[in-house]
Order: structure tokens, then sequence, then C-alpha cells
């Protein structure tokens, strides 16, 4: 269905609205790095909580979602809702603790709780690791879902797609820099909000409603096309013995190594550097976690549904992709829902959302790269004499580099889910450092080196054996769509973690302990800026801040009551489950009581 005048009204409007946003903003954010790239530290939590979800909510979300759905089941969300456990840390302790650090970005803190060349080393890898290889894959796979997008409702070839998306958000990037970014979050979280809601409405009532949708759905498992998984919450325990092969490639092991493993050994276990760029750019400590608490309610509770329906629908609809979109594979179920059931107007909707969440994330990781580019390493290392006018002008040509090449990376790439789990690989020997560096003194600079290192040199091995298998069967290569097979065994995400946390945590333990830790003035200075709590020893300092551990682990279990007691209590209420849905609302509703009451009503302005 071709679009109509209305729809390109409506797009048309949105991208003079977003330029409009960073005219007016571009002398603001040009005034100094701060402004630039963390708005000043002014910001009340529900702009920086709202900042959070818009840019965690991208072009490719719905449609991994999708990937996801019409692949393993509604399960395979474990990959990405197991990390509410590591989120909630974010909120709880995290938040507070980057807010007393005042630091323009995350790896800047290395040089404060560290010492030395090691230090200065570890800040200059971290920063181009970061801002050029992760942000890369990160944009890649962002332009390379909305191209698919574009391909799909505006008919047109997939490279114009990907430039004329490249296009659009680097305009408004180099204008606005964090400013425009935060305010624009705002608009665009409605948006793309109202559009996903909009079209799971409308494509489960084209189906015959939630009832029928699930009766078709059980017809087709017996074409194999629905899976026994598709519709579970949590995949059924495997009968095969725990120590089989066979279990350990069930979809219950998989869900399992999520659960105990994952959450707390990824990179971003103390936050993650957009999210510690938004928690630092708050007014006060208590606005950063009340806006880390609300991103993290409104990311794993109430947004993932709609996108569920979406995905279950187009496997009814479109049990098979058409030919014309194989190249695209199954996330081209989403934009095909989108194309058959949407009129005028609101086709123009639906689009403008994607535009919206992927303008605000491609927008945050631009600003992002740019403040470790030039926060770390320019300014570090190379020129630290500048004007801020000067280092907001390397800013912004950084920012057209970063956003061309991340455009080639999209090109190549092929699956976003599976981009997904590669860059979780990358980063899943180092969460326990990144928790213990803040609250046990003997973590120096060498161990963060060796965890970092580890994970990453392991990831890649095993994507040059895929690589070289994949070329070997004769078969043309795309980036992360191939599992690597060792032993007979094709390795899932989760073995690939069983490698890679027990590894590094083997090497960074080693490390720690074969060299010395850091300097007394170090670790004093660091502590009585941060007052964490924790295992200090004689270098806790006293203060009259409140040490964030206190009362931490009642605070974590109602955390993770109130936002997976509303997320199942929404899937379940979609599902007609009525009696289960309202039992969770209750635990939801006591896991809020107890926050409110023992947290964040405790915390000083």
């Amino acid at each position: 269905m071709a679009l109509h005048t209305i729809d390109w009204f409506i797009i048309g409007g949105y991208i003079l609205f977003s330029l409009g946003v960073g005219i007016y903003f571009s002398r603001r954010a040009g005034s100094s790095t701060e402004e630039y790239f963390l708005s000043g530290r002014t910001l009340p939590w529900w702009i920086v909580g709202t900042s959070m979800v818009a840019t965690t909510f991208a072009a490719d979300t719905p449609l991994a979602i999708t990937e996801f759905v019409r692949g393993s089941g509604i399960w395979q969300n474990w990959f990405w809702w197991n990390l509410l456990l590591s989120g909630l840390l974010g909120a709880i302790l995290f938040s507070r603790l980057w807010r007393r650090a005042k630091v323009l970005t995350d790896n800047e803190l290395l040089e404060i709780r560290y010492s030395g060349k090691p230090a200065a080393a570890l800040r200059a890898f971290k920063a181009g690791y970061f801002a050029i290889l992760y942000n890369f894959i990160v944009m890649g796979w962002v332009i390379n879902a909305m191209a698919s997008v574009a391909a799909v409702l505006l008919n047109i070839d997939r490279w114009t797609a990907v430039w004329i998306c490249v296009a659009i958000a680097l305009l408004y990037a180099l204008l606005s820099g964090f400013w425009g970014v935060v305010v624009t979050d705002i608009v665009q979280f409605f948006i793309a909000m109202i559009g996903s809601i909009l079209l799971a409405v409308i494509a489960v009532n084209a189906v015959g409603g939630m009832d029928m949708l699930l009766e078709k759905l059980s017809q087709l498992k017996s074409s194999g096309i629905v899976h026994d998984t598709t519709l579970k919450f949590i995949p059924p325990v495997p009968e095969a013995d725990f120590f089989s092969i066979s279990f350990w490639d069930s979809p219950f092991s998989k869900f399992l190594v999520f659960m105990t493993i994952m959450w707390w050994s990824h990179h971003g276990t103390d936050g993650g550097g957009y999210i510690i760029q938004r928690m630092s750019s708050a007014k006060n400590e208590k606005h950063a976690l009340a806006a880390t608490l609300w991103f993290n309610i409104a990311h794993y509770a109430l947004r993932v549904w709609p996108w569920i329906a979406v995905a279950l629908a187009s496997m009814v609809v479109f049990p098979v992709i058409p030919d014309s979109y194989a190249d695209l594979g199954s996330k081209a179920g989403y934009p095909l829902i989108m194309n058959e059931y949407l009129g005028s107007g609101l086709k123009g909707l639906l689009i403008v959302s994607f535009l919206a969440a992927f303008m605000s994330t491609i927008d945050t990781h631009l600003n992002w790269g740019a403040s470790y580019l030039v926060n770390d390493i320019y300014k570090r290392f190379i020129k630290n004499d500048g004007s801020q006018h000067h280092y907001v002008l390397v800013s912004r040509i950084i920012t057209v580099i970063l956003m061309v090449c991340a455009a080639f990376v999209a090109i190549n790439m092929q699956s976003i889910s599976k981009a997904w789990e590669f860059i979780y690989a990358m980063g899943a020997g180092i969460g326990a450092v990144l928790i213990l560096r803040w609250f046990w003194w003997r973590i120096n600079a060498w161990t963060e080196i060796s965890a970092l290192l580890t994970s990453i040199v392991i990831t890649i091995v095993l994507e040059l054996i895929a690589w070289q298998q994949t070329i070997l069967a004769d078969i043309p290569y795309a980036l992360f769509n191939r599992a690597p097979v060792l032993f007979g065994i094709t390795l899932q995400v989760h073995h690939k973690l069983m490698i890679i946390v027990p590894a590094a945590i083997i090497v960074w333990i080693c490390i720690t302990f074969l060299t010395k830790p850091e300097s007394e003035r170090t670790l004093t200075t660091f502590y009585d800026r941060v007052q964490p709590g924790g295992w200090w020893g004689s270098f806790a300092i006293k203060s009259d801040m409140q040490p964030v551990t206190q009362g931490f682990f009642l605070n974590w279990i109602a955390g993770t009551a109130l936002i997976y007691g509303l997320n199942f209590a929404i899937g379940n209420w979609l599902f007609g489950n009525g009696r289960y849905a309202l039992s969770l609302l209750l635990i939801s509703a006591i896991g809020f009581w107890w926050i409110w009451n023992n947290l964040l009503k405790k915390i000083d302005e």
C-alpha cells in the first residue's frame, strides 16, 4: 500500500519538529562540553528516566522481539528480561554513586579509582572500544532495522533506505547535543508507545481477537511453524539428565544461564555507558535514582507486550515470510503487519514512531560515542588546553565520522538478535569487576583490563571460527549470522557465556593477586569522593553521606517483585488469565509500596 499525502505530511512534520528542537538548543549545547554531553547536570528525574526509556527503544527493538517470538518463542525474551536484575543494581546502588562521582564520562572514573599508566591505558582503550567497535555494531543494527522498515513500507532499495536514515539522524545530532536528545526523547517516547499499542490492537483485531489468535497459533503447531514453546513465558524443564548434551541444548538451559550468569556478568552491570551518562545529568542523587527506577519499570514491564502481540499476529498472517522480503529474515514480520493493516494517517504515524525511536537511539550513541573520543582520548591524551568551543567542534566532526562508519556496518549485518548476542558475549566476563571496583579496595586497573580482554579475545575467536566454517561450507558470510560449531556442538549464546565468564573470572582473580593494589592515596581519595560502603578497611573515611549498600538486598527484592510482577500481570491479562494477572499485580503493588517507603522517601534532595 502506497503512502498517502497525509502520511507524508505527518512524517515531514515530525522531521521539521526534530530539526527545530536541534536548532533551538544548538547555541546552548555548543557553549561547553558539559552542556553538550550532560545538559549541565540540571535535569529532573522524569526527563532523565524517560530519555533512558526512549533511547533503549529503537527501530531494532520490536524487530528483534519479532525474531525472538517467531524463532524460539516468548520465553526467549529472557535474553534481556534477565537484565532487570542488574538494572535494579543500577537504580538502587549505582545511580547515586555515579552522581556522586561527578564525571563527564564513566571512563573518567577509571583515573579516579585507579592510578598510573595502567589506568590511563585502560581509559583510552575502553573509550576507543565502546565508542568505535561497540558503537558501530549497535548503530549498525539500529540502522539495519530502520532500513528494513523503510524498505518494506516505502518500497525502496535497502541501501537507499540506509543513507536516508543516516542523513536525517546525523543532521539533528550535530546541532543540539545532549539537550536536543533528551528533549525530543520525551516526545519520541510517547509517539513510539502510542504507535506500538495502536498497531497491536489493530493486528490482533484483524485476526479475530486474542482468543482467535491463540487458537490459530495452536492450529499452526502441527505444521511446525509454531513451536510448543512459542507461547510459554518460561521454557519447560527437559527430561534429559542435567549433565547431558541434550539438556544444555534445551531452551530451559538457556533460560537457566540467563538467570544465573548473564545478568551479573555483562559490561553494563553498573549502569552501562549511555545510561550512566543520563544518571550523571540528573540534578541530584534522588533524581538519578528515581529516573533509573522509572526507566526499569517502563523498559522491562510496560513496552514489550504490544510488540509480542504483533509478532504473534505476524505468525498467523505471514507464517512464511514472502520471498521478496526473505533477505530481511523473520524480523520482516513486524513491518509486514504494518503494511498489511494500516490505512492512511495511521501508517504515517507508525512510520514516525519508528523514526522517532531510531533517531533517539542513534543520536544517543553518536553523542555518547563522541563524548568518549573527545573527553577520554582527544582531550586527555592529544590536546588538553583547547577551548570549550574547540572541543564541541571536534565532537561534531567525530559525530559525522561515527555515523558514516556505522552505516557501512549496517549494510553488512543480517540478524539483529544475533548482533545483540555478540555484543553481550564481548563484555560477558567483566560484570563482577565493575561491581566490585566500587566496594572492594583490592580491585586494580589490571583486574579490569584482564577481564575485558579475556571476553573480547574469546568472543572474536569464536566469531572467526564461525566465519571460517561459513566460508568452507561455501555459504556467503554475514556478520553474526552463523554460530560456530565446536566438538559437534553449535555454540548458542548461553554456551558462549559458559566458556567466557569462568575463563574471565579465573584470569582476573589471578591477575589481581599477582599485581600490586592501588596506592593508599588513590583508594582513600576515591572512597572519600563517593562513599560507597563495602569492604574498604582502613581506606574508609567516615562521612555524612549514606552508604548505598544500606538496606540494599530487601530493596532489590522489592524492585524485582514490582517490575516482574507488573510485566507478567500484563502478559497474563493479555492472554486472558485474569486470576494470575490480579495476583501478580498485587505482588507488584507490594513491591512498589516497599520501594517508596524504604528507599525513595528516605533519600534527601
